[in-house]
């Protein structure tokens, strides 16, 4: 296993909508501003999605018309500004700094990524934004003139695994198919799946959920207020490892968790490490 500045490197990924915001980004400010309702924006984006269409694209198509049609402004900046106003579960604040200190105290460094159907602008403009490696997120192309004509990056519920295994690999770079599909043998992997945790809040993180937890990792569903059978079913049909509120403030429940998750990723590393020195050794006196 690489090691960064001679420690073991570890991943915790986020989905965002329902995961560390309380509800879908689009809902704070965009859809008020068109003058209707979530469910009618969402109600639609279905519909869309009942034709044919993916339902990413549904939403990203649905966002651009709507917005002509409301005369507002489509341009990246524009967007950016939305994540001004995204209202965050307790504690979200403070979470990224403290559980990268915990996990620096236990020789561990702790790196925070978002994988989300959601849009890229909008999270870049939240007040967290700064506490990712790297965001993975729906994105527009925009033209000439700075406005928004097209998807440029559409990020589904299964396209979202691609990203596990950049950051396994380290080939961060979203565009680099050829190095993330070049073989890279397991020990020389940067953060390998045992060290990873994903958290996010339901069905749309299935299959990354389940891509992390097979391969060693370790999955969290979180719920709001009331929402915990919506999770519930998850953890019995053993998709994800662990239920928790989505609460990230110091002591709560969500926060022990992932500190006896970092707590066993020391022991293990320190096990495999040692066992991968014994090999070595074993080796070069062969």
């Amino acid at each position: 296993m690489k090691r960064k500045g001679g420690r073991p490197v570890a991943a915790i990924m986020y989905d965002f909508d329902k995961t560390l915001c309380t509800r879908d980004m689009q809902e704070y400010s965009f859809i008020p501003g068109l003058g209707i309702s979530s469910d009618a924006f969402w109600n639609e984006t279905e519909r869309l999605a009942g034709s044919g269409m993916d339902r990413i694209l549904a939403y990203m198509y649905l966002m651009l018309r709507k917005a002509r049609e409301a005369d507002l402004p489509i341009r990246r900046e524009s967007f950016v500004s939305l994540g001004r106003d995204i209202d965050f579960f307790p504690g979200v604040a403070h979470w990224f700094d403290r559980i990268t200190a915990y996990g620096h105290e236990r020789g561990i460094d702790i790196e925070h990524y978002i994988i989300s159907s959601g849009l890229r602008e909008i999270i870049e403009g939240s007040a967290i934004a700064d506490r990712f490696r790297r965001i993975y997120a729906c994105e527009f192309h925009y033209d000439a003139n700075g406005a928004a004509d097209w998807p440029l990056v559409s990020v589904n519920y299964t396209t979202k695994t691609q990203f596990l295994f950049r950051i396994n690999k380290g080939v961060l770079d979203g565009t680099d198919d050829v190095a993330l599909n070049r073989y890279v043998p397991e020990e020389e992997r940067p953060v390998p799946f045992r060290n990873m945790v994903y958290i996010g809040d339901g069905l749309t993180d299935v299959p990354c959920m389940k891509l992390v937890k097979a391969n060693g990792g370790h999955s969290i569903a979180v719920y709001g207020k009331g929402l915990k059978h919506k999770v519930e079913e998850l953890l019995l049909n053993r998709r994800v490892d662990f239920v928790a509120p989505a609460d990230y403030s110091e002591g709560r429940e969500l926060d022990r968790l992932v500190k006896k998750i970092v707590d066993r990723m020391a022991v293990v590393g320190d096990l495999v490490e040692s066992h991968l020195e014994q090999v070595r050794d074993f080796a070069g006196e062969s």
